[in-house]
């Protein structure tokens, strides 16, 4: 059972225009095709309790793309390009992140998920990537992904699942500046941008900026979150059989 967060935004469906809870279909194909079994977690009013309850649940936690985190929350001053913040998003992924990390969840991160999970271990964040590196080829826009190439760092986890490079599917006008304490970075494009982390251990804790269900043709990401969900579901029975 693999847990996504989804987006909490306006939403046209014939005649209806609401705000509506959802997620591009590709994340939850991801996950099915790799084996897992989806379920979606819309954000809503949240606590240490109701998170926990939320992942009692669950063998597996995606933190999906979205808008862009609050600035406030790792301490910086909203950027003119910095999209206005979904306050109830970031507050639901940050305390199911937590929460996922208290008990050893499997975790997966993409796009804003590596985000999330950075700001979560205390990183920052570069609020416009063009500032900083002088470009916007990360992100084209008109929902046009660019394929960039990366290279992964030897010996990460990141690097036994993909080998030394491949090629990434990005839509992002934001990064990791400052990396949360225990992180360690899996992967670096061209222009020195951080594009994967993960925690260092034995923990299925891994992220990548980049988009990995634009290229349903390579599940490797999602089969990997998925074993670790198998795994961590036949360690949880076996421990309720011990007792």
């Amino acid at each position: 059972m693999v847990g996504l967060t989804t987006y909490l935004d306006r939403a046209q469906t014939g005649v209806w225009d609401v705000s509506a809870g959802f997620l591009p279909a590709a994340y939850f194909q991801g996950v099915t095709l790799a084996g897992g079994v989806a379920v979606l977690l819309p954000p809503q009013p949240v606590d240490a309790q109701i998170a926990d309850r939320v992942l009692d649940g669950l063998d597996a936690l995606v933190i999906t793309g979205g808008k862009d985190i609050d600035p406030g929350v790792y301490g910086q001053v909203r950027h003119p390009a910095t999209e206005e913040p979904g306050r109830d998003r970031d507050a639901w992924e940050l305390a199911l992140v937590e929460a996922a990390l208290r008990r050893g969840l499997p975790v997966l991160g993409i796009c804003r998920g590596a985000q999330v999970l950075n700001v979560a271990f205390g990183g920052t964040l570069h609020q416009h990537l063009p500032d900083v590196i002088g470009h916007s080829g990360h992100r084209a826009g008109n929902a046009v992904f660019t394929t960039l190439p990366v290279r992964t760092v030897p010996g990460t986890r990141l690097a036994a699942l993909l080998g030394e490079s491949c090629d990434a599917r990005c839509y992002h006008h934001q990064a990791i500046a400052e990396v949360g304490r225990g992180l360690v970075v899996s992967a670096w494009d061209a222009d020195g941008v951080v594009e994967g982390l993960e925690l260092p251990g034995d923990n299925f804790v891994v992220a990548v900026q980049w988009h990995p269900e634009e290229s349903l043709d390579d599940l490797r990401l999602f089969a990997a979150v998925v074993d670790a969900a198998r795994a961590y579901a036949d360690a949880r029975v076996s421990t309720v059989g011990g007792n």
